[in-house]
């Protein structure tokens, strides 16, 4: 195996609102030391503000490798770097100006080091839409913003666990802009960034899609809204002309209720809560956000800031840390995807292999 894919995968994670719960599902996420077997962490923040955590959770048994920039990490330890030095107040359970002020502080200097490349994956704490919004983040969410600093014309909102995969069209947009931002192009592109990334991060060579409706019944042909029938279903068509398997569109409703999603690698939702509400339903507290179609990467735990039970040490770190499982877990295979396809041979035999074990 090349030095490439024997190099320790180095992952950066953001603080996110420092007034909710992500800074304590990190800290226990990186108390189990295993972690360190699988990666190097390195956490953008504050000594003062983690320390200030730790303090409210109890935790005694561990501290961080304090550095200056990515490049001085220590693969046996949890590393931070100070992004910024003065006394930050801190109001747990609040939506404050600081809250919003230090979570971009965080993003912002770990999104530097991702696209410049010292870092291989980031993972994202949750932060607040509202609070977060200044100059330099004037989006709707991490999604838009990490889109635009990897400068891709296009991105996926795609929810993962072990069983479901959700992505969706539209995004963070109010509800009444839905029907009149879809497009049949709209679509297909959505259809093609989760159909590379089912092959190219999840390994799965031929991914079937299924892909939801707008309207009640999905249209009831015509009846109920014809958006299925004069934008999905030709955009259905279209992405199956381009090698994309897709089938639908499918009653939201009914495709959930009756487990038909089990069929399928992956759905595709026109909406934001169309897809979201049944994925957190199925998956909540192992779910995990992933943005496909981006140069590098990046997930995120399935939950927001958890205002409601900040400083209480009662939030649950599941969702993290799969998050940052998943985030490894692409990252190896994007490796070893480039890996075989900078060497044919070994690609071979590799297949060969796969092929004599499955007689």
């Amino acid at each position: 195996m090349s030095n490439v894919l024997n190099k320790k995968i180095k992952v950066g994670i953001t603080m996110g609102d420092i007034n909710g719960i992500g800074i304590e599902v990190a800290l226990k996420t990186l108390m189990d030391n295993r972690i360190l077997d699988l990666c190097t962490p390195i956490v953008y923040g504050s000594v003062k503000i983690t320390s200030f955590h730790r303090k409210v959770l109890g935790v005694q048994d561990f501290s961080f490798n304090i550095i200056q920039n990515a490049d001085q990490s220590n693969a046996k330890r949890a590393n931070l770097i100070n992004c910024w030095d003065e006394e930050v107040k801190i109001d747990m359970g609040q939506q404050t100006e600081n809250g919003g002020k230090y979570a971009f502080k965080s993003l912002e200097a770990a999104t530097n080091d991702l696209v410049s490349g010292k870092l291989d994956a980031i993972i994202t704490a949750p932060i607040n839409k509202h609070n977060i919004q200044q100059p330099g983040f004037e989006f709707p969410g991490h999604t838009e913003y990490l889109q635009s600093k990897a400068g891709s014309s296009d991105s996926l909102m795609f929810l993962i666990n072990d069983d479901l995969r959700v992505g969706v069209v539209t995004g963070h947009i109010p509800l009444k802009d839905v029907a009149s931002t879809l497009s049949i192009e709209s679509i297909v592109k959505k259809l093609k960034i989760m159909n590379d990334s089912l092959r190219k991060d999840f390994w799965i060579e031929k991914p079937r899609i299924a892909v939801l409706g707008l309207n009640p019944h999905a249209g009831d042909n015509g009846i109920i809204g014809d958006e299925e029938n004069t934008i999905i279903i030709p955009a259905i068509e279209q992405a199956n002309r381009q090698k994309v398997f897709a089938v639908g569109p499918y009653p939201a409703d009914g495709f959930f209720g009756s487990g038909a999603y089990n069929k399928f690698d992956a759905v595709l939702a026109m909406y934001h809560d169309q897809g979201l509400i049944p994925f957190k339903t199925l998956a909540f507290g192992g779910g995990v956000n992933f943005t496909a179609g981006l140069p590098f990467v990046r997930t995120s735990p399935d939950h927001g800031t958890g205002y409601d039970i900040a400083g209480k040490n009662i939030a649950n770190e599941s969702s993290f840390r799969e998050a940052l499982y998943t985030a490894i877990d692409i990252v190896r295979k994007r490796k070893e995807k480039a890996e075989l396809s900078a060497n044919p041979l070994r690609s071979h035999k590799l297949r060969v292999t796969h092929e004599d074990s499955e007689e």
